[in-house]
C-alpha cells in the first residue's frame, strides 16, 4: 500500500501533515486531483517533517509572546475619564470596546473586544478588575480605574 502525506484534513482519514496508508486508486483518483494529499517520497517526508517542526516552533513562540503580553497587562492600570453625575453613576458606560481601545493605546497590544470579559458595561466610577483573554487559554486581569472627567 502506498503512503500519502495529507495536505488538508480529510474526514475519516487523518489531519494535515499526517502520513497515512491508502490504496493506490484512492490516492491517484481522489486525493491527488483534489489536492488533499501527495505521494510520500523521501523528499516529501523530510519536507513535511520540517513543516511540522516549524509550525510547532511558531506555536511555542506565540504562546511565549502571549504570556509576556499577559504579564504586561497584569501590571497595567487603565485610567478612563468619563462624565458622571453626583451619585457616581456614569452618563454613558465603559464597554469592552473602550477597554480594548485603551489597552491598544496604552500598551500597543491588539485585543479583540470579544476577548474582554465584561458581564455588563461598567456604569459606575471606581476601580474594576477586568479579565482579558490575550490568547487561547492565556488570561490577564487588567485594573481599570474609571474616574470622573473634570
Amino acid at each position: 500500500m502506498p503512503q500519502a502525506i495529507l495536505l488538508m484534513d480529510v474526514e475519516a482519514l487523518g489531519v494535515r501533515g499526517e502520513v497515512v496508508d491508502v490504496s493506490p486508486g484512492y490516492l491517484r483518483n481522489f486525493l491527488i486531483p483534489r489536492k488533499l494529499a501527495q505521494p510520500a517520497t523521501k523528499g516529501s517526508l523530510e519536507a513535511a517533517k520540517s513543516r511540522i517542526e516549524k509550525a510547532e516552533r511558531a506555536k511555542r513562540d506565540a504562546v511565549g509572546r502571549a504570556q509576556e503580553n499577559a504579564a504586561l497587562l497584569t501590571r497595567t492600570v487603565l485610567t478612563m475619564p468619563e462624565k458622571a453625575g453626583e451619585d457616581g453613576r456614569l452618563f454613558g458606560s465603559v464597554t469592552a470596546q473602550d477597554i480594548a481601545d485603551a489597552i491598544r493605546s496604552a500598551r500597543g497590544i491588539r485585543i479583540d473586544k470579544q476577548k474582554v470579559q465584561l458581564e455588563a458595561p461598567i456604569k459606575t466610577i471606581g476601580t474594576h478588575m477586568v479579565v482579558v483573554e490575550v490568547s487561547d487559554g492565556v488570561m490577564a486581569t487588567v485594573k481599570t480605574m474609571v474616574v470622573e472627567q473634570k
